[in-house]
């Protein structure tokens, strides 16, 4: 049976962050397959994989990467799949600047994101993605794994899913809507971190001066 799920992640360090994606989607009974290709190591790799994914059964991507995260972007340059980005938690920005990175994808290849290090939480945006696939691409008549309990929408879930839908439709369209309540937080949030960072440094420069010099005593 072919995998439904690629994980992916730029190295064996990310690991410990899309572990937990993994477990989900066994105990789920989800078919995946996990692979380490860096969008800067191993770009052929990468390149290979992403031309390689749909043909192979894959239906959605789930990629993993830190710090630059260039990894969720180029692999969705190569492929028509949907692909999930999951920013890696890093040391200098606390993962900031890989969710940045993920969010900030040119137009035309989009990349959802989900919060720093929740490999978990994209299981249930993949599922949904998964079915929409199923769905749109197979039709109705999709007789593979799990199509018994593909069922249609009920009057609850309509409900549920119609305004949710529209909003997604509006904020994209019209992302400034919503930007302006959050850049001053996320400003701030920027403002605060570089300062923290010019301390960290200065406070390290500071030491490693002070140990130069008690070096340099007779």
């Amino acid at each position: 049976m072919s995998v439904q799920v690629g994980l992916i992640m730029g190295s064996q360090s990310d690991w410990s962050t899309m572990r937990e994606a993994a477990e989900i989607l066994t105990a789920l009974g989800v078919s995946f397959e996990k692979r380490i290709v860096s969008a800067h190591r191993t770009p052929d790799r990468l390149w290979d994989y992403g031309k390689s994914a749909a043909g192979r059964g894959v239906q959605v991507i789930i990629a993993g990467a830190g710090g630059a995260a260039h990894l969720p972007g180029m692999v969705a340059s190569k492929t028509h799949l949907p692909v999930i980005g999951v920013p890696v938690q890093t040391k200098a920005l606390g993962g900031l600047d890989s969710l940045y990175s993920i969010v900030q994808m040119p137009r035309g290849f989009p990349v959802a994101t989900m919060a720093i290090g929740a490999a978990g939480v994209v299981i249930l945006t993949a599922g949904y993605i998964l079915w929409t696939v199923q769905r749109v691409l197979l039709g109705p008549e999709y007789k593979g794994p799990h199509g018994d309990a593909l069922k249609p929408m009920n009057r609850r879930e309509v409900a549920i899913a119609a305004p949710l839908l529209g909003l997604a439709i509006f904020f994209g369209v019209c992302p400034n809507a919503i930007l302006q309540y959050t850049a001053p937080s996320i400003n701030r949030t920027i403002d605060s971190l570089g300062n923290w960072t010019k301390q960290h440094q200065q406070s390290q420069h500071e030491q490693a001066s002070t140990q130069l010099e008690e070096r340099q005593q007779p």
